[in-house]
């Protein structure tokens, strides 16, 4: 399964099929991904360790371990973790495309604009 390294942490593929992908993302104290949209697909997500300080179309939703938030399709997203624990969540994601190209970077504390960098 895939795996990433990435400059807020990393994300490892769980498990994937027609339609469906699940990632174990961990985000490092401090940092955060950016913020996203995605044409062809939703997310859940899950917290299972850390706290989750969540932007979901310009609101704020802190998700404690065992609590979710869902994105809607489309919706502009970013999962940032303010703590000094590590963050860790599973994702659900649900839709017809679910690649790594399908990420349109609204902001970026990283200087990337597109999906692979």
């Amino acid at each position: 399964m895939d795996s990433e390294e990435r400059p807020w942490g990393s994300w490892h593929v769980i498990d994937e099929g027609d339609g469906y992908k699940v990632k174990r993302i961990h985000v490092m104290p401090g940092q955060r991904l950016s913020y996203q949209t995605h044409e062809h697909r939703s997310e859940h997500w899950v917290v299972i360790a850390g706290t989750a300080t969540c932007v979901v179309d310009g609101g704020t939703v802190v998700a404690e371990a065992g609590h979710s938030v869902d994105i809607a399709q489309g919706a502009a997203h970013r999962i940032t973790n303010m703590h000094d624990d590590e963050l860790v969540i599973i994702e659900v994601q649900r839709g017809a495309y679910t690649g790594e190209d399908d990420i349109c970077r609204l902001e970026d504390d990283y200087g990337r604009s597109d999906a692979t960098a």
